[in-house]
């Protein structure tokens, strides 16, 4: 049986009006919009979260995995334990060797055993990067997740979750253009008057942060946020 495709539609008054969102399987969709316009709000209805607003409409999804903007480490845990928590949360075996993989994946082979007060702020961002893989739900549901990283960092591990989630389902909030340019299979955009897609740049993802498309489509949509 096919899953049900992501979706929701509806408005919330006083923070955005009627529209509607339809994920595509196996692609990465960038939405884009400025601080308040309620891009956050549209991932916590597809995650299943409380809002703190009155949704009028309804929403379709499937099991999913969230990184926010915080790592949200356990800080009495190791970097393998905090990968691993989800299953341990669940009262079900853990995959030794499966957790091994991931954080050998996302850069951190050799630290598995160091607390997160031991990491950088990149590595902590990786720990939940190689953590939210382990669920491997249906849907991953990226909430800026990247946003206090400098950006260097945020170069190097936007580009390493993009590389890590090809082909996977996948919703990324963020109000940088030249992320949504470099990372998005999609690129929507997210202003009060609904959402508005943006054609992406050539190639797949991630894309060279300095190729003339990315940079070109990275001035457009900067543009659009600034209309």
């Amino acid at each position: 049986m096919t899953p049900a495709t992501p979706r929701v539609s509806g408005e919330v008054p006083g923070l955005f009006g009627p529209l509607a969102l339809a994920l595509e399987p196996g692609r990465l969709t960038c939405l884009l919009g400025a601080s308040g316009v309620g891009k956050s709000t549209l991932l916590r209805l597809l995650a299943g979260l409380p809002t703190g607003v009155e949704f009028r409409g309804e929403v379709s999804t499937v099991p999913c995995a969230l990184m926010g903007q915080d790592a949200g480490l356990f800080s009495w845990l190791t970097v393998a334990q905090n990968v691993g928590l989800g299953s341990r949360l669940r009262r079900q075996r853990g995959d030794p060797a499966r957790v091994a993989t991931l954080i050998e994946a996302v850069g951190l082979e050799g630290l598995e055993d160091r607390l997160p007060a031991q990491l950088s702020g990149g590595q902590r961002q990786r720990v939940a990067l190689a953590r939210t893989l382990a669920e491997d739900r249906p849907l991953v549901l990226l909430d800026e997740p990247f946003s206090a990283l400098d950006a260097r960092l945020r170069l190097e591990t936007g580009d390493m979750a993009a590389a890590l989630l090809r082909d996977r389902t996948v919703l990324m909030v963020t109000h940088d253009p030249p992320e949504a340019a470099r990372l998005g299979d999609r690129i929507v955009v997210m202003t009060p008057g609904g959402l508005h897609d943006h054609p992406a740049p050539p190639g797949p993802v991630p894309r060279r942060h300095d190729a003339p498309e990315v940079l070109a489509a990275q001035a457009t949509l900067t543009d659009r946020l600034l209309a």
